[in-house]
């Protein structure tokens, strides 16, 4: 059992894949990530099972698709108590199984097979106790929704340096990391004779942060720093389809003045230097104990992406690259070497399985996971290079709920009977512009896709 190997599972929230170093963006400031993707494996093609916070981190959890997992396809359902989430078998398999932060479960189970949460979010039914899903006044402290708009324009006119509600959580998340490291851990010889207490079990801990969630607020030194060397999405067009032209939509002259633009994104940079330094506060943490990192897998990931006003829109809940997209990097130099960039199409999903077999455990059957192994380990295996995604239900909107099928390069998107089709082709119109779905030269493909669609549809 204790050869098992350590795990840490690092996460943020509403992290866009291409503002990191690692990813290419030579603006913001992201060391500790960029380190772990040059000695670690990086999968830039990595999508989120649904571009939400809730039903993604429980598809995740599970390693199934929204439609499998179990959780209803409403706003704010959580998983089935005792749901077999990754967290539980592993605890089976002898793992001592350690959540920092946020977990965001909301029924009664909120540990869902986590043996120690620290740094908690709770939840009273759907409602959440600490105030992570809504925005924070910094003036009266005044709840407002998150799907409110008239808050999304007020919180990017205001001045954007306070403490706000993600760094106060992170903070509370971070202290009870760096605690439990420290209370689990002896100190170097060089500071107490006696060697360093090992943990009997091997350990799984997941430490998962809030920024860079949305509302946007950096401290001011950040912000200083992002305002003149940011290069924000200005002037831009909402694509023509009544869901991506909906909700989440601020327009520069009407709705926002391009200085907020510029502000809001010189913030969200913040956000992300922020949560990078945080995390190589805890990697610090565990080598000062004595902890060798190159014996740890290191896995780190987001929810799902940020809009960041690129086609007009913000948050995420959308099937552009901005929002769905997510950045994905595992790391075990013991067990593999780094280096490397894959670029096949891979789901949240698919890292339950990869954390079972990299830990030596059986994958349990019935899961749309699929391990990454193979990619890791340097092999070319023979891969399904297609990979779902799905929205929740919104009901003024989308009474049938989403789907979009990515194959290769092209994204096919599917919003019900009642409203059309979408087909991007990213190797020829990345930016995310033209609908192919009626090209002459696509008939072939979207056959196909609308053949998996109906498949799919039937499984529900």
């Amino acid at each position: 059992m204790s050869s098992r190997p350590n795990i840490l599972f690092l996460m943020t929230d509403e992290h866009r894949a291409d503002v990191a170093g690692f990813a290419g963006n030579e603006i913001v400031r992201t060391p500790v990530l960029d380190e772990l993707a040059r000695t670690g494996v990086v999968f830039d093609n990595a999508y989120a099972t649904v571009p939400l916070c809730l039903p993604g981190r429980q598809c995740m959890a599970v390693g199934k698709y929204l439609c499998n997992s179990g959780v209803r396809p409403e706003p704010g359902c959580d998983l089935p108590p005792e749901s077999p989430t990754f967290a539980r078998l592993f605890a089976q398999y002898g793992y001592r199984t350690v959540c920092s932060g946020k977990l965001h479960h909301t029924g009664w189970d909120q540990n869902q097979g986590w043996m120690l949460r620290i740094g908690v979010d709770h939840y009273e039914g759907n409602v959440l106790l600490q105030n992570i899903a809504g925005k924070v006044d910094s003036e009266c402290q005044r709840y407002e929704p998150l799907d409110s708009l008239k808050s999304d324009v007020k919180t990017m006119q205001r001045e954007l340096i306070c403490s706000g509600a993600g760094p106060t959580k992170d903070k509370t998340c971070m202290d009870a990391t760096l605690g439990f490291i420290r209370d689990n851990s002896s100190p170097p010889n060089c500071f107490r004779e006696q060697p360093r207490r090992k943990e009997p079990r091997p350990l799984l801990l997941k430490v998962s942060l809030l920024e860079p969630h949305y509302p946007f607020q950096a401290e001011k030194d950040l912000l200083d720093y992002y305002l003149p060397r940011v290069r924000p999405y200005l002037d831009q067009e909402t694509f023509p389809h009544q869901f991506l032209s909906g909700d989440y939509i601020l327009r520069q002259g009407k709705d926002v003045s391009e200085q907020d633009i510029r502000r809001a994104t010189a913030a969200y940079y913040g956000m992300v230097e922020n949560a990078d330094a945080n995390f190589g506060r805890i990697i610090d943490a565990l080598e000062f104990a004595g902890h060798n990192l190159d014996d740890w897998i290191i896995v780190y990931t987001s929810d799902h992406g940020e809009m960041l006003g690129e086609h007009s829109s913000w948050e995420k809940g959308q099937f552009f690259e901005g929002s769905v997209r997510v950045p994905l990097i595992v790391r075990w130099p013991k067990g593999f070497d780094g280096g490397r960039i894959i670029s096949r199409n891979v789901s949240h999903c698919d890292i339950f399985a990869t954390l079972c077999e990299l830990a030596g455990i059986s994958v349990p059957e019935g899961l749309d996971s699929r391990s990454l192994v193979p990619f890791l380990r340097g092999d070319n295996p023979d891969w399904d290079n297609e990979i779902i995604s799905e929205m929740i239900r919104k009901k003024r909107v989308l009474p049938h709920g989403a789907l979009m099928i990515k194959r290769d390069n092209l994204k096919y998107h599917y919003y019900g009977p009642d409203m059309p089709e979408i087909l991007w082709d990213l190797e020829k119109n990345p930016e995310e512009t033209v609908n192919f779905i009626d090209h002459p030269n696509y008939v072939k493909i979207v056959k196909h896709f609308r053949i998996c669609r109906k498949e799919f549809i039937n499984r529900l």
